[in-house]
């Protein structure tokens, strides 16, 4: 946009209709970082006490499942959040536009944390998870589309108010953990799922308020399915279902493999869409080089995810078994370590916000971010190893891992959804969305694959293994990153 013909602060434009300012950003952010911060509370605040409540005895309020097979099922819903993402992009893109979408998934949310907390043993179990996922899949992959409509292409405030959209998200990440795992200790399980359901619906009803200042961008649909192809979509969609059927009835697929069927699942469905992407007639030259570009970042995004989600499954574990979590004589609740690492978020996202904001051009390339953020996981989980042998690990040392996983997340996470909205091609504006989530799929489905080889007896080789490859990883995506940015055409 020519500055001469830009508008000035606080008139209205397309972007931003209403022409209210957030902190600098355009006003609609504020909308969608308070049901962002309230869809995190509700999601974090379950998923914080999710495995505890799986493999716990039935004495104890839990459902007694084997623990391995409960970090798996851990990892496969993590997996399937972000699996779901496609199918939030597909009826987004194809059907109802991303606004429509984002509501109709917050009231799924919502309907599973009430079905966790109400309807008991697995069966509640079972539909809870189902939709929370399908709800948080649709929900994720459109509210970052919305965030991404409020800014045009080049404009360089769109990295910061992802940076604080990114903040509203730890917020709510923060304040949930907290708050269930209080109703847990006091009250059980059952409790916690309920306040889960109770912070969703208050979301729900501040976007249902504000829906209308929102872009008309994100109220149309960008690739309208024609209505003769109905019948042919509603057949693929009852085929699907039959297959996922057939495989568990077959037992190939069962809860002990399940996370290493998302794992397959999570692969297969990237390479599909990354061939509709570099095939079809609607993308043209430079939008098909930045898509080959995003390929590295992708698996990038992968490996990081594959440690960071662990903070779901061993690090839930190491928590309740090997963490000091005595505070002034009172033993915290152990789903309050998921708070550490929102704390550091909201700390340190305005000042990478800052920063990058500072720094304009000369700030480092979204390929070199991407390398210093898996090098830094990848030293975070070796800072584990000095304290294998340790009966009761000090609850300051984990802080500081989770310190150095943040400071890696901050250069992964919000510029990577930024970047995934600045390589979209305009036809498949979210599925390239959809894709980042699939990256953030794949590696949920490793970190509870890899939970199961998990033990308190072989921490060292645990951590120093994948904390080593890991850093390789890291360092090579940096010798990769200027043939990466070439192929990005011009967005950095």
């Amino acid at each position: 946009m020519n500055p001469a013909t830009a508008p000035s602060p606080g008139a209205p434009d397309a972007h931003n209709p209403s022409g209210r300012r957030f902190f600098g950003q355009p006003g609609p952010l504020a909308n969608i970082f308070s049901v962002e911060m309230w869809e995190r509370f509700s999601f974090y605040g379950m998923q914080a006490m999710l495995v505890y409540y799986m493999y716990w005895s039935v004495a104890d309020g839990g459902l007694g499942i084997d623990r391995a097979v409960a970090t798996g099922i851990v990892g496969a819903y993590g997996g399937m959040v972000y699996v779901f993402c496609i199918l939030g992009g597909w009826v987004a893109d194809r059907l109802i536009g991303s606004e429509k979408t984002l509501f109709f998934s917050a009231i799924g949310i919502m309907l599973g944390h009430i079905a966790l907390a109400l309807v008991p043993g697995v069966p509640g179990l079972i539909l809870g998870l189902f939709l929370v996922a399908i709800g948080s899949g649709g929900l994720k992959a459109n509210a970052a589309n919305i965030v991404g409509s409020l800014y045009a292409k080049g404009d360089r405030a769109r990295d910061a108010g992802f940076s604080i959209f990114y903040m509203g998200v730890n917020i709510g990440a923060l304040i949930g953990p907290l708050l269930t795992g209080w109703a847990r200790d006091m009250w059980g399980f059952h409790v916690g799922f309920g306040l889960a359901a109770a912070g969703m619906a208050i979301g729900l009803t501040q976007y249902a308020l504000t829906r209308k200042d929102l872009p008309d961008s994100v109220h149309g649909v960008p690739d309208p399915l024609p209505r003769s192809q109905y019948g042919r979509w509603a057949l693929i969609a009852l085929a699907a279902v039959a297959v996922v059927a057939a495989l568990f009835l077959t037992g190939l697929v069962t809860v002990d493999n399940l996370a290493d069927a998302v794992v397959v699942l999570s692969a297969l469905a990237a390479v599909g869409i990354f061939v509709v992407l570099l095939t079809s007639s609607k993308v043209d030259a430079d939008e098909r080089s930045r898509v080959k570009a995003f390929i590295p970042l992708f698996v990038g995004t992968a490996v990081f995810f594959a440690l960071f989600q662990q903070q779901f499954t061993v690090v839930a574990l190491y928590s309740e078994n090997r963490l000091d979590r005595v505070v002034a004589g009172w033993e915290a609740p152990m789903e309050w370590v998921n708070s550490i690492n929102p704390v550091f978020i909201i700390a340190f996202a305005p000042i990478y916000a800052a920063l990058w904001t500072r720094l304009g051009n000369r700030q480092p390339s979204t390929p070199v971010k991407f390398g210093i953020g898996i090098l830094l996981i990848g030293l975070a989980f070796l800072l584990f190893i000095p304290m294998a042998g340790v009966a009761s690990v000090p609850l300051l040392w984990l802080t500081l891992i989770l310190f150095v996983m943040t400071l890696g997340e901050l250069m992964v996470s919000p510029v990577g959804l930024s970047l995934s909205t600045k390589l979209a091609p305009a036809a498949f504006p979210v599925m390239t969305v959809a894709l980042f989530n699939l990256a953030v799929a794949l590696g949920s489905a490793l970190a509870g694959s890899l939970a199961g080889s998990y033990s308190e007896q072989n921490e060292a080789g645990y951590f120093g293994v994948i904390g080593a490859v890991t850093v390789g990883v890291g360092l090579l995506m940096l010798l990769l990153a200027p043939a990466i940015r070439r192929g990005m055409r011009g967005v950095r």
